[in-house]
């Protein structure tokens, strides 16, 4: 009787264990594994065959990648970036600036306007501007020397503000001018040509229309005030006559205790005439007022301190008025 397990006898041949047989299927695993990596090996050496050497390119490869190199570069907006960081540049100065305080402007302002006051009544754009400019280079000298401690015991400003009003009287000053509220108009130069003929008289203007009767008092290139009776603005008529004539049948027709006209303003002019209030007036208008002492606004011209207020106003006053005679 055999024992189990422990043999395997093939008709009296050589006896085989399970043990002899487990060895035999191991060792021909781990040859297969050696020859597994033998072949990998063999072939990461002919994928890399020399990692010393570098990679190697040929002159046409090294050619067209210096090109590539070179067309990129080409296309980089240089402009911009330069730009670009100077505005960034501009930006970060600005940011870092102290802005004047209210109370530096206030006294700005001050100082300014005494020193207006100071002038004429009458004193021309010209001067005004020469005036604000001594005060700037005046108040710019100071800054200056309080910078220095120079000149610091007796300055108003305030020491620390000294740097930032140095640069906005020097470089900023249009900035702080529009800040604080300064204004001055544009020099006007008017030049008038006399290109008439010596002794030759000027030509008397004659109005459209019918003549004007004597009773009107018809005064040409003159804007009367008063208080309106009848506005021009939807009020038009045909001439200065019948403008006038407007005036004396309101008189007559006048209830007890209204306005009765006393006054008449004509536009003549086809282009409309100027006046310095918010309407745009025009070619006929008849405007009829009252006022108990008649006084003119405007007489024959602008002045040239009205006009450098008033771009706008022509030289010549365009209306034609008149005050009405008292009739018995």
């Amino acid at each position: 009787m055999a024992r189990g397990g422990g043999e395997y006898n093939n008709g009296g041949g050589g006896a085989l264990s399970y043990k002899r047989i487990t060895l035999l299927v191991c060792l021909i695993n781990i040859l297969i594994a050696l020859f597994v990596l033998r072949f990998l090996y063999a072939s990461s050496l002919h994928i890399f065959p020399n990692h010393d050497n570098g990679v190697k390119y040929t002159e046409d490869e090294i050619r067209r990648m210096e090109e590539s190199v070179r067309i990129r570069r080409s296309k980089e907006p240089v402009e911009l970036v330069r730009l670009v960081k100077k505005m960034k540049h501009e930006v970060a100065i600005a940011e870092s600036s102290i802005e004047l305080s209210p109370n530096v402007k206030g006294k700005l302002i001050d100082e300014i306007l005494e020193r207006l006051r100071s002038l004429e009544e009458k004193s021309n754009v010209t001067l005004l501007r020469e005036a604000v400019e001594t005060w700037r280079i005046e108040k710019l000298k100071e800054a200056k020397e309080l910078i220095q401690e120079q000149n610091g015991v007796n300055s108003t400003m305030i020491q620390e503000e000294a740097g930032m009003l140095v640069r906005a009287l020097e470089l900023e000053w249009d900035v702080l001018s529009e800040e604080i509220g300064l204004w001055l108009p544009a020099e006007v130069n008017n030049e008038v040509r006399d290109d008439k003929p010596e002794g030759e008289e000027e030509p008397e203007e004659i109005l459209a229309g019918r003549p004007v009767p004597a009773v009107c008092n018809a005064e040409l290139h003159t804007d009367y005030g008063g208080a309106p009776v009848r506005w021009g603005l939807t009020h038009h008529k045909e001439s200065a006559a019948d403008c006038c004539q407007a005036c004396l049948d309101q008189a007559k027709r006048a209830k007890p205790g209204e306005m009765r006209c006393n006054i008449w303003v004509y536009c003549p002019s086809e282009f409309g005439c100027y006046s310095p209030d918010i309407y745009h007036h025009k070619h006929q208008e008849c405007w009829l007022k009252y006022a108990e002492q008649p006084k003119e606004n405007f007489k024959d011209r602008y002045s040239e301190s009205y006009r450098n207020n008033h771009p706008k106003a022509p030289t010549i006053v365009p209306w034609v008025s008149g005050v009405i005679t008292a009739r018995e």
